[in-house]
């Protein structure tokens, strides 16, 4: 019993002894650790412009590679609203990073890396409507007309506040079914920013893209991560400031399927323009916009 009681106990030091032994040999090895960065993808409703955000986050953690080390990105499959991959960040759960439109309350929860990702290009907006619908909009030439106009916008959207605050009618729904709520008259124009309706278009003939008026408001579009990843925010934000010394962060920006050749394409030139102020602007958020080297400068 004693023997074997002893032998027992041998053969546990021994495992232990020889595991401590692979975490020594492992743990002086002088190869750098790998810097994941987890991030959510939709499988079930494919956005093509996340690629976007997704190679500027990768740009952004390359530019870095000497200060901080290697890195490795990680997408996690979950089907979730907007808000609840904020909550998420917030909560340090399954992810470390998501990339929305600001507000106050966003930045309030979250760590906001204070560099705008689209440009402020989220913050033209032009409009989808039924096919048959373009005559109700050519008859719009203020913004008190363009106000009576019933509007669709996401339920956990910033943009729903920005537009009822600036007095419009807005229907609000999940950004999954906006487009069967417009087909069904729920509301009469969807705002899109002006990278997004062309994808949503290509595959309906029963809607169309209002093709006179244009809404324009200060939206930057920010990473986000936890508060307490003060690591990660100083890294993307070095990253991205550097892409854009350097003329990398352009290059993507205005060469990539979703955004490049957007400007003409929108005619927005051709377009009544009605700018309308963002009450869900942080001051810091605000003062950004006064790096004019930030923002898109083509359209002013």
């Amino acid at each position: 019993m004693l023997r074997r009681l002893f032998l027992h106990s041998l053969l546990i030091y021994l495992l232990l002894y020889s595991g401590t032994q692979y975490v020594l040999a492992n743990s002086s090895n002088n190869s750098p650790t790998l810097y994941e960065v987890k991030y959510n993808i939709s499988t079930q409703f494919v956005d093509p412009k996340q690629a976007y955000y997704i190679s500027l986050l990768e740009l952004a953690l390359q530019k870095t590679t000497a200060d901080f080390g290697p890195y490795k990105m990680t997408p996690v499959e979950l089907e979730m609203p907007q808000g609840r991959t904020v909550k998420l960040v917030q909560a340090n759960q399954h992810i470390d990073i998501v990339w929305t439109m600001t507000s106050i309350e966003r930045e309030s929860q979250l760590q906001a890396v204070y560099i705008p990702l689209l440009k402020g290009l989220m913050g033209y907006r032009i409009g989808i409507i039924r096919k048959e619908g373009q005559a109700q909009f050519d008859q719009i030439n203020t913004l008190a007309e363009f106000k009576r106009v019933l509007i669709g916008q996401g339920s956990d959207w910033p943009d729903t506040t920005i537009l009822q605050q600036n007095g419009f009618s807005v229907i609000s729904g999940s950004a999954s079914k906006l487009l069967a709520m417009l087909v069904k008259q729920r509301f009469d124009y969807f705002p899109r920013a002006i990278h997004e309706p062309w994808d949503e278009l290509a595959r309906r003939d029963d809607l169309a893209l209002e093709s006179r008026l244009l809404l324009r408001y200060a939206a930057p579009i920010y990473f986000f991560v936890n508060k307490d990843n003060v690591k990660l925010a100083a890294r993307i934000e070095k990253g991205l400031r550097i892409a854009i010394s350097d003329g990398s962060f352009d290059q993507l920006f205005y060469n990539h399927p979703i955004t490049e050749g957007i400007i003409e394409k929108a005619q927005l030139d051709k377009r009544i323009e009605f700018e309308i102020a963002n009450p869900l602007l942080s001051p810091k958020s605000a003062e950004l916009l006064n790096e004019k080297h930030l923002w898109l400068t083509a359209i002013e």
